[in-house]
């Protein structure tokens, strides 16, 4: 019995520890980016609105249905008139029918016009889905920098923290025989404890990155992400002489303003429609006529049309006209946005670069190397715990800056990337 609550008991442990391992999913920044142009239903979504779009513009080809008409058909026999031919068998002698065939024309090619528009609301739905893309691709990226800078952040909690275990470890034996004084080991104690609340903070802060993260991956929510890339600095080099590439780039690149652009398009479009609709539109009818004229059976051509003399759709015409104006302040407004914006994010990465530049390549080895030594000789008892515990301190804001430098490095230059409206 008990052999068998064991294997139970193993089989339980195995499958949870399997579980728990197999929830875990390392992927890269690219395969990260990849999965989310794959999988992300706001991506989807817009795609299908671009879909609609289409399938509205091939709905406008089409011409109005032709109307039928048929009427004036008695349903029980009359006498007292005269006898007509059979119309169909014997069927026909003493009825009347009428019937018509009605097409509408479209006049001042507001057919074709109404095309036009179509399309150009198609090229909108594709500028909708760069606007959403270009804001997921942000949201995204700068989630990423951040996992990364947080991981970064527990790797070196985590080492302070196996290290101060080590020496707490090593303090309260020599308490116990009465080598040190208590506060000595209160004080390293109390530093291992502030270590492991900082590395709980940490993993508090990356659990809501976790949230942001799998929702743009759609990824289950039991899963749990790693990023296997490690934070550096940009690859690119910026200078000053792009900036002025950058700002005639974003008047042709940025979504939103390709969006307010296609919104000039559209209502200068709808102003030709508008304007179309003060010509009314014909009707072209065939009619057929039996035994209700003096004809047996009479077939006749017909007209009609509305008088444009009330309705000349002004009230619409001046309407379309102020949208026009509306959405070409709209562009300027986005276009001066966008100016400001590259500026701004500009000067900032470049303020971040100097300070990154101050920063020598073998700086941080160096820290390492000297808090490797520092912890020797504090174990030896060469240095007081005052010196150990404040080159300590000096070592993760150090660290610290080193690693928001990249951070921020990093964001800003997404940022760059964001507001330029393209991949640089």
């Amino acid at each position: 019995m008990k052999k068998t609550i064991f294997i139970l008991l193993y089989i339980h442990f195995f499958s949870f520890f399997s579980a728990q391992v197999s929830d875990t999913l390392t992927i890269g920044r690219k395969d990260a980016e990849a999965m989310f142009l794959a999988r992300n239903l706001d991506l989807i979504a817009q795609k299908l609105e671009i879909s609609q779009a289409e399938a509205r513009a091939v709905q406008a080809k089409y011409w109005p249905n032709p109307k039928l008409s048929v009427s004036e058909v008695n349903l029980w026999r009359t006498y007292d008139i005269e006898e007509q031919p059979a119309l169909i068998g014997n069927w026909g002698k003493n009825t009347q029918i009428s019937a018509e065939i009605e097409q509408v024309i479209q006049t001042a090619g507001k057919r074709r016009k109404n095309i036009e528009l179509q399309k150009i609301e198609v090229e909108g739905e594709k500028y909708e889905l760069q606007e959403v893309l270009r804001e997921l691709k942000k949201s995204l990226r700068n989630t990423i920098t951040e996992i990364l800078y947080n991981q970064e952040q527990q790797k070196i909690y985590q080492g302070q923290i196996a290290s101060i275990e080590k020496l707490t470890k090593s303090y309260q034996n020599q308490l116990n025989l009465g080598n040190i004084s208590k506060a000595e080991y209160v004080r390293l104690k109390a530093q291992e404890i502030e270590f492991r609340k900082k590395l709980v903070s940490l993993k508090q802060e990356i659990e809501d990155q976790q949230v942001e993260l799998k929702a743009l991956l759609m990824i289950p929510s039991h899963s749990y992400v790693i990023i296997s890339d490690s934070l550096h600095m940009p690859e690119r080099e910026l200078s000053e002489i792009e900036l002025t590439q950058w700002l005639e780039k974003a008047k042709e690149n940025r979504p939103d303003i390709l969006i307010s652009k296609n919104k000039v398009k559209h209502a200068e479009k709808n102003l030709e429609i508008q304007n179309a609709m003060k010509t009314p539109d014909i009707a072209v009818s065939i009619g057929y006529d039996r035994g209700g004229n003096i004809m047996k059976d009479f077939i006749g051509l017909g007209l009609s049309v509305d008088l444009p003399i009330f309705d000349r759709n002004k009230g619409n015409i001046q309407e379309a006209k102020l949208e026009i104006e509306k959405m070409k302040n709209e562009t300027r407004k986005n276009v001066l946005k966008s100016e400001n914006e590259i500026v701004s994010v500009f000067r900032n990465y470049i303020r971040t670069q100097k300070v990154s530049e101050e920063i020598d390549e073998s700086y941080e080895s160096v820290l390492d190397g000297l808090l490797v030594s520092h912890e020797k000789n504090f174990r030896l008892r060469n240095i007081s715990m005052l010196e150990y515990m404040d080159f300590l301190d000096t070592y993760i804001g150090n660290k610290m800056i080193i690693l928001d430098t990249k951070k921020e490095l990093n964001q800003y230059y997404e940022n760059l990337q964001y507001v330029v409206g393209q991949d640089l």
